[in-house]
């Protein structure tokens, strides 16, 4: 299975606000960081999972529009334009690190 395909899959979950789908491919150990900072903003299944229910996909108008993606090796990396979390969409970049098939790291860059 290709990191391509394990992006593509949650981003479609993402857009569902399919959580179970969405958690279905992630690492139970996965760690999100939030450049620049060097700590995780969010570490593990559980916690990941929870801000997801809590923080968006409990909003409506959630959705992210694939502006680009490249794909180097196990790491793909995305543009995306995020509506539905702030009064104006915004874009940003994340890069997905996919190991045994599942997204082990997430790095996020805010455009703001």
């Amino acid at each position: 299975m290709s990191a391509e395909a394990v992006v593509q899959r949650q981003l479609e979950a993402y857009n569902a606000r399919d959580l179970e789908r969405y958690l279905a491919e992630f690492a139970d150990d996965i760690r999100l960081y939030r450049l620049p900072s060097t700590e995780p903003a969010i570490s593990g299944k559980q916690a990941f999972g929870d801000f997801y229910a809590g923080e968006r996909f409990n909003r409506p108008a959630l959705h992210a529009e694939l502006l680009s993606r490249m794909v180097l090796g196990n790491k793909v990396i995305d543009h995306e334009r995020i509506s539905g979390v702030r009064s104006e969409p915004f874009e940003m970049v994340v890069v997905y690190q996919v190991v045994d098939g599942r997204i082990a790291v997430m790095w996020a860059i805010d455009g703001a």
